[in-house]
């Protein structure tokens, strides 16, 4: 009963903490922080399932821990870019007493620079995704600034045009300055599907059994 007592009490203190406007920044930080670690777990463990399971070789155990590793390394570096750009933000709008555009942009590099300046698989993953898109919005940007004028014609067509003649030239005569993850998906594609040896490793596997154990 004392116990119960104690988890209301303490329940009722931390909800108390949580509704106070002054912890409002610092608290949002801790909450950043959090989501941050939610949602690169959620998004990374899909992927890194059907990628390990897909292309990588060793033991169901080998596979597991590169799962797990993926996983955590994702989760743990994008809740650490979230409580530095989080915290830096209000920092800069605490000590400059109003909210700039140039405080998002500087809180994000300083982040980008501790977190995901680090040159391994995941950082550069994340790092490319988020290319494509801002080159897509920077274009947009453009356009509504005036800078460049409104497309007669939906650019789409080209722009699909150029990506996959660009990718699939770079992959057939410079794959290794691909990405290792997307040398692996086209070699699946385009390269194994040159080799068979019966109707087993035509239509019901990629490669030999024993080959693919190896």
């Amino acid at each position: 009963m004392a116990g119960s007592e104690l988890l209301k009490t303490l329940l009722y203190t931390v909800n108390s903490i949580l509704q106070q406007e002054k912890y409002k920044a610092a608290l949002a930080v801790v909450k950043g922080f959090r989501n941050g670690a939610v949602y690169g777990a959620k998004i990374r463990a899909p992927h890194a399932l059907v990628m390990t399971f897909l292309f990588r070789n060793g033991s169901l155990k080998d596979k597991l821990k590169a799962i797990a590793k993926a996983t955590y390394t994702h989760s743990r570096n994008l809740a650490y870019f979230v409580f530095i750009y989080k915290g830096l933000q209000a920092l800069q709008v605490k000590i400059q007493g109003k909210s700039l555009q140039s405080q998002s942009f500087l809180a994000a590099c300083l982040g980008g620079w501790l977190v995901f300046g680090d040159n391994n698989n995941i950082n550069s993953q994340i790092n490319m995704y988020l290319l494509s898109r801002i080159l897509f919005a920077l274009s947009r940007l453009a356009v509504e600034k005036g800078y460049i004028p409104q497309p007669k014609r939906d650019p789409f067509p080209m722009f699909a045009t150029l990506v996959w003649g660009i990718v699939l030239w770079l992959f057939e005569y410079y794959p290794h300055t691909l990405q290792p993850s997307l040398q692996s998906s086209m070699n699946y594609l385009y390269h194994d599907s040159n080799v068979w040896h019966d109707i087993s490793d035509f239509l019901v596997y990629n490669k030999p059994k024993a080959t693919a154990a190896k």
